[in-house]
């Protein structure tokens, strides 16, 4: 399971202001931070700062690769912004996200073609977003096969069938869940990731339902997530749904976990 931390994101207040304040202590600690709770990946993005993106992400890229040794998820649809941010990336990243929108799929794809870079692909295009499983694993496809005839292998292709929140469409939740099955079934070394607390988007109790759509979006055959790592009982359940959906050879990183204090209930 390939865990995508979520923290840096200039949407989020504090560290919005602290990349406004140019507080590289702050902001390096949150990459520390997240990475000593098991994230694989960070995400970082900055799409908030109109006007001055391309440089804030190369400056962002700069400062937690001077602290930090993953790979990093750069996030932003803006191909300049992702060119300068992959000329200052340090080994191979993660580009967050291609789509089906004409337009960006033009823009992204040459940064792709020839790297050994990873993508994010949004299971989207110019008409929206699918409304039902058949139309997700139908942009699901156009998507793999496109990219497959630019040489990106199915192996670096990270599906996100987007998420929406519950609260604004009672089958969104199991609609996902069925579309991350069918794609693994037609691409079954296709990755599947997800935003993970869209799920969760405008209701009470949020990480009550990101816990819970953690476990099922697994047990359904997601394979990576953008997530909270700092949150201690969500990663207690990623925890426990590898032992039991036999990813943990004998529960050895559950039992682990358990002996450094992770297993938060």
């Amino acid at each position: 399971m390939l865990i995508i931390g979520e923290l840096i994101n200039t949407s989020r207040k504090k560290i919005g202001e602290a990349v406004q304040a140019g507080d590289i202590q702050y902001l390096q600690q949150v990459a520390k931070d997240q990475v000593e709770a098991g994230a694989h990946v960070l995400d970082v993005n900055c799409g908030t700062i109109i006007g001055k993106e391309p440089e804030t992400l190369e400056w962002l890229v700069k400062l937690v690769q001077e602290v930090v040794d993953v790979p990093l998820c750069l996030d932003s649809p803006d191909p300049v912004a992702l060119e300068r941010a992959l000329q200052a990336h340090k080994g191979t990243a993660m580009i967050n996200s291609i789509s089906l929108e004409k337009e960006r799929y033009e823009a992204i794809l040459p940064l792709l073609k020839g790297t050994d870079c990873s993508v994010v692909a949004l299971c989207m295009d110019d008409k929206g977003m699918p409304e039902n499983v058949e139309q997700g694993v139908e942009l699901a496809s156009r998507l793999v096969d496109g990219l497959g005839e630019e040489g990106v292998d199915p192996d670096r292709i990270y599906l996100d069938p987007l998420v929406r929140s519950v609260g604004t469409g009672p089958h969104y939740g199991i609609m996902f869940l069925e579309t991350v099955k069918a794609i693994k079934e037609k691409y079954p070394t296709v990755h599947i990731t997800c935003g993970l607390s869209n799920i969760s988007f405008g209701l009470p109790q949020r990480r009550l339902l990101n816990r819970t759509f953690l476990v099922m979006a697994m047990a359904a055959g997601m394979d990576s997530a953008i997530m909270d790592p700092l949150d201690k009982v969500i990663m207690a359940h990623l925890y426990a749904a590898r032992a039991v959906l036999g990813q943990d050879e004998f529960c050895a990183d559950y039992i682990t976990a358990q002996r450094e204090g992770k297993l938060e209930v």
